[in-house]
């Protein structure tokens, strides 16, 4: 029964994903929790005990939504159709390897048209300040994103996935969520989200440095792990400065340094040495790349329950 819960989902949740990435049509369960976050955000974030309060609507958050996912699928267990109905559906939800690759796409597309159009699309997808960057930074900009995310939108999810089934994909999520809304160094947030940001640095440790070894297995560069083991902790983050590094080591360029995120310059330090121009067809090496990681990852842990299941 194993195979039911796990590889078919699994497998069945990355073809959808290939196929409709994650189309505007269609409602999908993170605008939800982010509306649950901004409720609960603006009725906890004042006054005093700050942490504390974001430390409980953190974790009211996240254990009630794995309750959830957990008690349906035990109300769903007589009936295995909608069981794999339920996982598929939800999986696909929980992972982003196809509209992660189309929003970097685009802001290329746009970037053909004028620097100015490049700002603005990718302003869509980072949290920094785009209005001064150049053509460099704008491209720059959308490698470290689509590495850095490739951990947080795919592999991450997986992981708790094959490890908590749908529960655990979705807890996953709801943090992620939460980290992306709240978990800013800012006069708001820097005491309320605190422990959210914390939390996501948890949860996303072994995710982000796995990611970074399947760049380098897909793309044959095992040799380059010193380069990650130097460069994945020059970053304000623990974890995304691993996939970063994998990528600058992959591409044989330089990812990091300065920049402005909501008005505040931040002396980032720079992922790598070697300093030269990005190329616009190198997009579809990256979109390759993030391709083959999901693929791969998908395999691996198909594999761990298929050997699991004849030992």
């Amino acid at each position: 029964m194993e195979e039911f819960i796990i590889i078919l989902p699994l497998v069945l949740a990355y073809i959808l994903d290939l196929a409709l990435g994650d189309p505007r049509w269609l409602p999908h369960p993170i605008v939800l929790f982010g509306k649950l976050i901004s409720f609960g955000e603006k009725k906890l974030n004042k006054n005093n005990a700050l942490f504390y309060k974001g430390m409980i609507l953190t974790l009211t958050l996240t254990i009630g939504v794995f309750c959830f996912f957990h008690f349906a699928l035990k109300i769903l267990t007589p009936y295995p159709i909608a069981t794999l109905v339920f996982n598929t559906v939800f999986l696909f939800f929980a992972i982003a390897n196809k509209s992660l690759i189309t929003e970097g796409v685009a802001v290329f597309k746009e970037l053909k048209k004028g620097v100015k159009q490049g700002r603005e699309r990718l302003s869509w997808i980072v949290g920094r300040d785009t209005s001064e960057l150049d053509e460099q930074q704008i491209k720059t900009a959308v490698f470290e994103t689509m590495s850095e995310n490739l951990s947080d939108g795919v592999i991450a999810p997986l992981c708790y996935f094959a490890i908590l089934g749908v529960p655990g994909a979705m807890l996953y999520k709801m943090v992620n969520t939460l980290d992306s809304m709240i978990g800013y160094k800012n006069d708001r947030y820097i005491h309320f989200g605190r422990f959210a940001a914390k939390l996501d640095d948890v949860l996303n440790y072994i995710p982000a440095r796995l990611t970074a070894l399947f760049m380098l297995i897909v793309t044959f560069k095992i040799r380059k792990l010193p380069f990650i083991i130097q460069y994945g902790n020059k970053h304000a983050s623990p974890n995304a400065g691993y996939p970063e590094a994998a990528l600058a080591a992959i591409l044989h360029c330089r990812f990091g340094g300065p920049n402005y995120y909501h008005g505040k310059l931040v002396d980032k330090p720079y992922i790598g040495h070697h300093k030269r121009k990005l190329h616009d067809n190198e997009y579809k090496k990256v979109s390759l790349i993030n391709h083959l990681v999901t693929l791969f990852f998908v395999m691996v842990i198909s594999l761990i329950y298929m050997g699991a299941l004849l030992l």
